[in-house]
C-alpha cells in the first residue's frame, strides 16, 4: 500500500510538472510576441504568472520587456504578473540602455544619501529659464527642476483644483518636494487661497531658498524640514485633519519609494472628491518603460481604493537649449498626467 505522504509527494511532483509546463509554454509565446498567442495560452492554461526560467531566471515579463513589446507587458500586468515588475525594469536597465534606469547609480541623481549631502545651483539660464541644478558626477549635471515644466505643472493644478467642492472656502493642500516652487506658487495663486498649504523639504538649500523667497512667512503656509518619510506616520501630518489636495515631486527617488508613498495616501486624504498627482518622469527616456511604470502606479493605487485619470501633454522638443547642459530626464514626446481620486465606499 502506498503511504499518504508518497501519494501526496507524487501529487505535488506531477502538480509542479503542469506549472513547469505551463509556464515553459507562456514564455516561449511570449518571446514570439505574439500577443494573441499569449491571450490565448493564458485563457486555456492558466499558466503561473511567477514562473522562471530555471536557467535564465527570466519571467514572462522579462522577455516582454526584452522584446519592447509594451501590449504584452500591459496584458501581462493585467493578468497578474505584478509582483517583481520593477525589479525587472531595473535588471533590464543596461539591456535597453540610453540610461532608463541608473542600477548602480551612486551620485546624488540616484541616491537619496548622496542628493541630500550635494549643494544645488540654482540659476536663470540664456534663455530666461530657470533652473536648479545638481552635480551628478564626471563633469555631468541634472536638473532637479526646470522651467520647461511650467505647462505641466499648470495643467496639474488645474485638473487637481479645478471645480472641488471646497475650493471656495480655501483647500487644505499637501506638497511634497518644493524644487523651483513651481506647483506651491500656483497653489498660492488660485482664486480662494488655501487655508492650509503644508510643504515637506529635506534638501537644506532648497529650504535656504524658500526662506531667501519668503515661504516661511506666508500666510497658512506650513514647512516640514525632513524626508516625507520622516513624517508620513507623524502627528506632525494627521493632525491637519486630511487633505483636499496632494501632489509629490521628490528627486533621487524609485518606485518603490512612491509605491511606499501610495499606501500612506488613503490615510492622508480627506475623503470623496480629494485628489492626488505625482511628476510621472520614471523612465521617462524609453517610452516601454514609461508605459510599464505609468500601468503600475495606476494598478497599485486600485489596489489602494484609488482610481487614476489620464491626460496628455505636449513636452517641449528635443531641443538641447532647453536643458541648459542638464541630463536629459524626459525625452518622450508627451507627458502622461495623472490624477488619481478616492473611490466611493
Amino acid at each position: 500500500m502506498v503511504s499518504s505522504m508518497a501519494t501526496e509527494e507524487y501529487d505535488e511532483a506531477i502538480f509542479d510538472a503542469a506549472l513547469s509546463t505551463a509556464g515553459t509554454r507562456l514564455l516561449e509565446a511570449v518571446e514570439t510576441g505574439d500577443v494573441a498567442a499569449v491571450r490565448a495560452i493564458v485563457k486555456k492554461e492558466h499558466p503561473p504568472m511567477f514562473y522562471q526560467d530555471p536557467e535564465s531566471g527570466w519571467s514572462a515579463l522579462h522577455v516582454a520587456a526584452s522584446i519592447e513589446s509594451s501590449e504584452l507587458l500591459s496584458f501581462l500586468l493585467e493578468e497578474g504578473a505584478v509582483w517583481n515588475a520593477e525589479f525587472i525594469l531595473r535588471a533590464l536597465g543596461e539591456h535597453v540602455g540610453d540610461g532608463v534606469l541608473k542600477t548602480d547609480d551612486e551620485t546624488a541623481a540616484a541616491s537619496t544619501d548622496a542628493f541630500l549631502a550635494s549643494s544645488l545651483r540654482y540659476t536663470t539660464d540664456e534663455n530666461g529659464q530657470e533652473v536648479c541644478m545638481v552635480d551628478a558626477g564626471g563633469g555631468e549635471e541634472v536638473g532637479v527642476m526646470m522651467g520647461w515644466e511650467q505647462p505641466i505643472m499648470d495643467e496639474t493644478v488645474k485638473q487637481l483644483c479645478s471645480g472641488h467642492a471646497t475650493a471656495s472656502e480655501g483647500l487644505c493642500i499637501l506638497n511634497v518636494g518644493f524644487g523651483l516652487g513651481m506647483i506651491d506658487t500656483l497653489f498660492q495663486n488660485l482664486q480662494v487661497r488655501p487655508q492650509l498649504h503644508v510643504i515637506i523639504e529635506p534638501h537644506p538649500d532648497v529650504l535656504e531658498h524658500m526662506r531667501t523667497k519668503g515661504w516661511y512667512d506666508k500666510p497658512g503656509v506650513v514647512v516640514l524640514e525632513g524626508k516625507w518619510q520622516d513624517f508620513i506616520e507623524s502627528d506632525d501630518l494627521s493632525s491637519f485633519g486630511g487633505f483636499d489636495v496632494i501632489y509629490t515631486d521628490t528627486f533621487s527617488e524609485e518606485y518603490a519609494d512612491l509605491l511606499n508613498f501610495f499606501e500612506h495616501v488613503p490615510d492622508l486624504l480627506k475623503g470623496a472628491g480629494s485628489a492626488v498627482s505625482w511628476f510621472n518622469g520614471l523612465g521617462a527616456t524609453n517610452a516601454l518603460f514609461y508605459d510599464v511604470y505609468s500601468r503600475l502606479a495606476e494598478m497599485h493605487l486600485k489596489d489602494f481604493g484609488l482610481s487614476t485619470d489620464w491626460s496628455d501633454i505636449e513636452v517641449p522638443g528635443p531641443d538641447d537649449s532647453i536643458w541648459s547642459g542638464s541630463r536629459k530626464y524626459f525625452s518622450l514626446p508627451l507627458y502622461r498626467l495623472p490624477i488619481c481620486r478616492m473611490n466611493p465606499s
